[in-house]
């Protein structure tokens, strides 16, 4: 048996199990990348008599039908019930993808476009790379995504504000600008002045202290016995700063261009491809596979279940920190008639641009 087709060049999932290009005769891969190409071009199953008008092909239509039938006993190929056509199966699409594709590189206006936004000024780090991420959207025809790197909040300061029936507002302010506001419940028998002795606290012993630090300064002072703080007043400013703790301690999943996924055609698959975006969590574990991998990955239809129902593909490729180590993962999601020769080179340019972003 031939050796089987890697997926080392694109990161993918892997081909048809048994079949690999050096498998297909030479006349069968020419009609294989044509079916592809045609396919991803008009998204249609792909006939005989529309091969044998190809300029490339000088085979008749019979010739044409035999070789696609072998095709489509590989596994390659398959025939939709309401066409004589053939389209590729999702492992034609990997085959195709690992072994015969020529990437494009972006075009100028592309690249441009991109890098302009990864290096505008103006904004938090999430709304550049939103804005890349909605650049990189309106490029691909496809919905794009980006998880942002895990970033510890560096707190600037913190007020408690007495809202009446044992509640209070607190307002912690980052160092990076970041303003967030979080409901508290106070003790019963909380002394009187102790939401202004808690803030003059903060302020003066743990602005400018990343929010473990805060907590473990805390709580080390009132083992200590330096806090001059009583129980009820460290509780408090030790909730408030655990819950902004707890709400920003994970990575942040963005998705832009929702709008491009939405296909008069075929409005099944686009529904149920949006509502798989809205499986957040199962997203960003599908995008860890990305930054596990250390290089891009393209997973094509149900070779990952969270798209199984859409059959649609993620083309995701990780970016990386000052020091080298992935902090966050760029990508888009399309049906699986993307052009992927397209698409991933614009991805990798992104992920590159976003690296560069953050060094």
């Amino acid at each position: 048996m031939a050796e089987r087709l890697t997926d080392e060049a694109f990161g993918g999932a892997g081909a048809a199990p048994g079949v690999s290009v050096t498998q297909l005769s030479e006349r069968a891969r020419f009609i294989f990348r044509d079916i592809v190409d045609s396919y991803l071009t008009t998204g249609a199953p792909v006939g005989s008599r529309t091969l044998s008008r190809i300029g490339g092909i000088a085979l008749s239509p019979a010739t044409i039908r035999n070789v696609m039938q072998d095709l489509e006993e590989l596994g390659l190929l398959s025939a939709p019930h309401t066409s004589a056509g053939r389209v590729p199966t999702n492992e034609g699409l990997r085959l195709f993808v690992d072994g015969m594709m020529q990437a494009a590189e972006p075009t100028p206006e592309e690249s441009t476009a991109i890098a302009a936004e990864a290096q505008r000024v103006g904004g938090s780090l999430e709304d550049v790379l939103a804005r890349t991420t909605a650049v990189l959207s309106g490029l691909a025809q496809c919905a794009a995504l980006v998880v942002t790197p895990k970033a510890e909040p560096v707190l600037r300061q913190m007020n408690l504000v007495p809202l009446g029936e044992g509640r209070a507002l607190a307002v912690l302010v980052g160092t990076d600008g970041s303003v967030e506001n979080r409901m508290l419940d106070l003790a019963e028998g909380l002394p009187p002045g102790a939401l202004e002795q808690a803030t003059n606290y903060v302020n003066r012993r743990l602005s400018g202290r990343t929010l473990a630090d805060a907590v473990g300064i805390l709580r080390h002072e009132i083992l200590s016995g330096q806090a001059e703080l009583d129980q009820l007043t460290a509780g408090l400013i030790e909730s408030g700063l655990a819950s902004w703790s707890r709400d920003v301690a994970g990575p942040v999943l963005i998705v832009r261009g929702q709008a491009h996924l939405i296909d008069a055609a075929d409005l099944d698959r686009a529904r149920a491809l949006l509502g798989e975006l809205e499986e957040k969590e199962a997203l960003a574990r599908l995008l860890d596979r990305a930054r596990e991998a250390d290089a891009l990955k393209i997973f094509i239809g149900a070779e990952n279940k969270l798209f199984a129902l859409s059959g649609s593909s993620v083309i995701a490729a990780p970016y990386r920190g000052a020091d080298g180590r992935v902090v966050g993962v760029v990508g888009v999601i399309g049906p699986t008639r993307l052009n992927y020769a397209r698409v991933v080179p614009m991805v990798d340019f992104t992920a590159n641009r976003l690296s560069r972003l953050m060094t």
